[in-house]
């Protein structure tokens, strides 16, 4: 019998760079929705839950179906607070009111391509025991082994050991997809890392990822989405011919 599963929704309401980026509409509601449904659809969660230091945030939740059972204290709220801080405070505060659980997964709220197959298979890819966490990342579109540098305002190969070095011969390198983190919440509590000793990868595609960080990023994920949905739509239509 596996342990209860905890999905934590980080949104607080502030964002410099894009103002109210949680509670932003992208193609057609708030950006914050995508994640929220994607992990009610996975139906892999005993609770589903928003950590937030918003008002505005906390009642969209709540009226979505999605637990607010208390706000993130200030100190998790602002600029400074890393992911693993907010965590660690709403582990806490649930183990402060009885509930505990034995997995967690950490859900970001401007995620709109995460999927609930996704977050099933990274909940399930956990609960076989032989791994402390499971990460979605996605291959580098090109190999950072042959990146620039400038120096003195001149162009410089990073490695210049890899200046002739075929892009086929080189190995593929990963980073982080910026959607969630699965993890065993005992070995976080030890290691207090989100990417542990024994992390397993979920590799995704670059259709399925897209930080958004500037107005820039926005634009380009929605484009991105449009597409996904086209094809998907497409995909159905020429399965009921």
């Amino acid at each position: 019998m596996f342990g209860k599963v905890l999905a934590v929704i980080t949104a607080r309401g502030g964002s410099k760079r894009i103002p109210r980026k949680n509670m932003k509409e992208f193609c057609g509601k708030p950006i914050l929705a995508y994640s929220m449904d994607a992990a009610k659809e996975a139906k892999c969660f005993d609770e589903i839950m928003v950590s937030t230091d918003d008002d505005e945030i906390a009642r969209y939740a709540a009226g979505s179906g999605v637990s607010v059972p208390f706000l993130r204290s200030s100190e998790t709220a602002d600029d400074f607070a890393t992911t693993i801080d907010v965590l660690q405070e709403v582990i806490h505060n649930y183990e402060q009111i009885g509930r505990e659980f034995e997995y967690l997964v950490c859900l970001y709220p401007t995620a709109p391509f995460v999927t609930a197959e996704r977050l099933r298979d990274a909940v399930a890819r956990l609960q076989k025991g032989d791994v402390d966490a499971v990460v979605p990342i996605v291959p580098y579109s090109f190999p950072p082994q042959r990146s620039f540098i400038l120096e003195d305002n001149f162009v410089k190969y990073q490695w210049p050991e890899h200046m002739l070095t075929r892009s086929q011969d080189l190995p593929a390198v990963y980073h982080d997809a910026g959607q969630f983190y699965c993890i065993n919440i005992e070995r976080f509590k030890i290691e207090k890392k989100l990417i542990m000793a024994r992390t397993a990868p979920l590799i995704l595609n670059e259709l399925e990822v897209q930080d958004i960080d500037t107005v820039e990023d926005w634009l380009l994920a929605e484009m991105k989405y449009k597409i996904r949905s086209e094809q998907a739509a497409s995909g159905k239509e020429s399965q009921r011919r």
